[in-house]
């Protein structure tokens, strides 16, 4: 895909986001590669108003080389291209998956009980990752021993970031990932029905993300 085509569907995937209600204001932030580098949403922008010219263009070491100044929270986005063969980084804010991250008691391990094949198979194990300020790089220590293993993290008290090949695998990660969010939170306190661990196992082999 040309740099054009990744600009245009970026500003394409962030509009469909924003209009229904899986980001809100300026909060949630898109990148991808691009040959030489990478594209990402210029901070304090709403993604349902991105302009293709005005994306943030950076460097292969990540330097901002034109466009609008990118978001800061570039550490999130080049720890997982640094720790992963990946194509696109998606960051949101989206309710389920953020209240998820609010809960003092989910499982650090895996944030998301496998109930559904969809979220194995899509989003994989969910580790919690300590709280750190927005745009801090102090994440990047955190988050790294995570990454080869892990393709979607929740951001403690912040929400979830998810990596994939391409952008419109990443979205779909980070929808499948709110959606179970969302189930895991309307379950709770119920006698829920997981999944049993040789359906997992069945899943990860049949569905292997890398």
């Amino acid at each position: 895909m040309s740099e054009d085509a990744i600009r245009e569907n970026i500003v394409r995937w962030g509009k469909s986001l924003f209009d229904r209600g899986l980001t809100a204001g300026s909060s949630g932030n898109i990148s991808a590669r691009v040959d030489g580098g990478y594209l990402a949403t210029p901070t304090n922008s709403c993604l349902g108003f991105l302009d293709p010219a005005r994306l943030s263009r950076l460097d292969a070491a990540g330097n901002h080389v034109s466009g609008d100044p990118p978001t800061k929270e570039l550490p999130l986005h080049f720890s997982f291209y640094e720790g992963r063969k990946c194509g696109a980084v998606v960051h949101l804010h989206s309710t389920y998956a953020t209240a998820l991250s609010c809960l003092s008691d989910i499982d650090p391990a895996d944030a998301i009980t496998p109930i559904t094949p969809y979220v194995v198979m899509r989003v994989g194990r969910v580790p919690v990752v300590p709280y750190t300020r927005p745009g801090s790089a102090e994440i990047r220590p955190l988050i790294a021993p995570l990454i080869p293993d892990h393709s979607a993290v929740l951001l403690e008290n912040h929400g979830p970031i998810v990596s994939a090949a391409t952008l419109d695998g990443a979205v779909y990660a980070i929808e499948e990932l709110e959606e179970a969010a969302k189930l895991a939170l309307l379950l709770r306190d119920l006698p829920v029905r997981r999944l049993p661990q040789s359906a997992v196992d069945d899943l990860n082999a049949t569905f292997k993300l890398r």
